[in-house]
């Protein structure tokens, strides 16, 4: 890429920031999509919700990244906020593909966030792109999410879907959330620790977005995940490890239900995803493996 106009929207989370400066970094113009009123002019008014979007701001831009959501584990999942999870991103991804559709020269490429949640829970089965969609609610709302891209897609705009496994990240997510823990020396497994964990390095993940926007064969589902996804179990072992920090204190899978409700069924969910496409298309990971994504979040 070189010297491109680019959207984002949910440019203020862990990834749209990192993707941001990222891009800044190498002399692109990023456009950053924001609820409230803008207040600089590198910012652009879009309601999701009510199915606006600026389009004199999309006017230009080569590619756009579409991260926006409702973070899935802020809140504890009553039926208000899990119509939230599925509107915010139901409603922007379609508001934003229908505004995309409508421009003279709309972009050639639409990077939208979906996740590794699309494929359910699959246990000890490994699943890359080619899997159907599981079930249960964070399945549904990807399908959903997906869906709502169809208008940029009949417009003939290259979409794909960045299915996105669990950052492994300091600043913000649910490593976030750990590295605290395991630092006071309390951290332990999940339930039994045998469900399996799509991670990936935030590095990675900034890397890839960009691989896809670079890579004019790369369209659909894209698992953003690391090669080898590794058991709840094995993941504490690492960070225990790096860390220097012992890990023996498991969380009962009847604690995580009282704490998490609902949430929890898919926090001790197994899902075994695997980066098939991007492997495919040439992309190296940074962090292959566990203990190098701890190391470059730290």
């Amino acid at each position: 890429m070189g010297g491109m106009r680019i959207a984002v929207t949910g440019a203020t989370g862990l990834i749209g920031s990192a993707l941001v400066r990222s891009l800044r970094a190498d002399g692109h113009e990023v456009v950053r999509f924001v609820r409230r009123e803008p207040v600089g002019a590198d910012e652009a008014r879009w309601d999701p919700v009510r199915g606006y979007v600026d389009p004199a701001a999309l006017a230009g831009c080569g590619a756009v990244v579409h991260l926006a959501g409702a973070g899935v584990g802020d809140h504890r999942w009553t039926a208000a906020y899990k119509r939230e999870i599925r509107d915010s991103r139901v409603l922007g991804t379609a508001a934003l593909a229908h505004a995309l559709a409508a421009l003279d020269e709309p972009p050639a490429v639409l990077v939208s966030g979906s996740a590794v949640g699309y494929y359910g829970d699959t246990g000890d089965r490994a699943v890359d792109e080619s899997a159907p969609a599981g079930q249960g609610f964070l399945s549904s709302v990807c399908v959903e999410w997906e869906a709502a891209a169809a208008t940029a897609q009949d417009a003939g705009i290259r979409t794909a879907f960045a299915r996105t496994g669990l950052v492994v990240a300091r600043e913000g997510g649910a490593w976030g959330r750990m590295f605290p823990i395991f630092r006071a020396g309390i951290g332990g497994r999940l339930g039994n620790g045998r469900q399996y964990w799509s991670y990936i390095s935030l590095r990675d993940e900034i890397a890839a977005l960009r691989h896809i926007i670079d890579t004019p064969g790369l369209s659909g589902p894209v698992n953003l995940t690391a090669p080898e996804p590794l058991t709840n179990r094995q993941v504490t072992e690492a960070m225990a490890r790096v860390l220097r920090r012992p890990a023996l204190l498991p969380v009962p899978a009847v604690a995580l239900r009282v704490v998490l409700g609902e949430f929890s069924e898919d926090v001790l969910g197994s899902q075994r995803a695997r980066p098939a496409r991007l492997l495919e298309s040439g992309f190296v990971f940074h962090d292959p493996g566990i203990e190098q994504a701890i190391r470059a979040a730290l």
